[in-house]
């Protein structure tokens, strides 16, 4: 592609053949990539928590495109059980998997836990997918051209991991907490990244943000501030179909390199089409990215085959 040129759904080759997972994909962003992922015949599997929602979700996609492919899933990434249970499933009904997008999340929840104890950020948009991902690796490591695909958000860039409260007990804010998970988000790619790379493996990790898109994400805000936020963000913000458009980039994009991050192009990458952007130095750090994948291993109990 030229520099000048905009990337468009309509730039997703055919994915015949493929097998993707996406995690969350009864809605939003996660519900366009796998409309369109199954449209270019991919065989997509609704890995929801709602399995309800899901076959709902699944019926909209093969209405709109009656020969797609789509199956449907539970798994509740607030469950270290459930996780398990779904990966074991899936390892086995698909041998070779393709595509795992980590796209399912929650953003500035009141103080929770999940049901493993973690706090309820952290623990499902990191712990959750660093499990999910641990264990379905080896189904992704043969597959020429095979991808890991996590979702961040512009908040990483106020995050930081606190390792001497990692789960908030001592002092929890929603913000500062939903930071912690995206950063989380990036830590682990990049160092899931640098581990295939060691390891010579066809596999790739990459990362997308969608900007501001409106999507389901802004339910968990303050009760008093929710109505007037929700109307200016749906004036501002971009569509799920746009941004879905960085997480299909990375998924399929046949120039894409692993370690990349893509978000939308325009004013503080907050609408627009997607293109290649630049994480915080904080997203850089091995020594904490290290030290972030030896915890979530501990915590998790998943260890990873690279």
């Amino acid at each position: 592609m030229s520099a000048n040129t905009k990337w468009t759904a309509a730039d997703v080759p055919d994915q015949d053949g493929r097998i993707a997972v996406i995690t969350g994909a009864n809605t939003g962003i996660g519900y366009q990539a796998a409309a369109v992922l199954a449209g270019r015949g991919a065989h997509v599997v609704l890995a929801v928590r709602n399995t309800d929602k899901g076959r709902a979700a699944a019926d909209r996609i093969t209405a709109d495109t009656p020969h797609a492919d789509v199956t449907v899933r539970e798994l509740d990434l607030t469950s270290l059980d459930s996780i398990r249970a779904t990966s074991d499933e899936l390892r086995a009904d698909y041998p070779r998997i393709d595509l795992l997008i980590n796209n399912a999340g929650v953003m500035m929840t009141p103080k929770g836990v999940t049901k493993d104890g973690f706090e309820l950020q952290f623990g499902t948009n990191h712990l959750g997918h660093f499990a999910l991902t641990g264990q379905l690796l080896d189904n992704l490591l043969p597959v020429e051209g095979s991808r890991v695909v996590t979702i961040s958000s512009g908040a990483h860039r106020m995050g930081r991991i606190n390792f001497d409260d990692l789960q908030s007990e001592r002092s929890y804010n929603r913000v500062t907490a939903y930071g912690q998970s995206k950063l989380a988000n990036l830590l682990f790619t990049y160092e899931l990244n640098r581990r295939l790379s060691a390891k010579g493996a066809p596999t790739i990790a990459v990362a997308a943000h969608p900007g501001g898109s409106d999507t389901e994400l802004t339910r968990n805000l303050w009760p008093a501030l929710r109505l007037p936020i929700q109307l200016a963000w749906g004036l501002l913000a971009q569509s799920a179909e746009m941004g879905a458009l960085p997480t299909l980039r990375a998924a399929t994009d046949p120039e894409v390199q692993g370690g990349q991050y893509f978000g939308p192009d325009g004013f503080g990458e907050q609408r627009g089409h997607p293109k290649l952007v630049e994480s915080i130095a904080r997203a850089h750090d091995e020594a904490v990215a290290r030290r972030l994948w030896t915890v979530s291993e501990e915590l998790t109990g998943v260890t990873f085959p690279v």
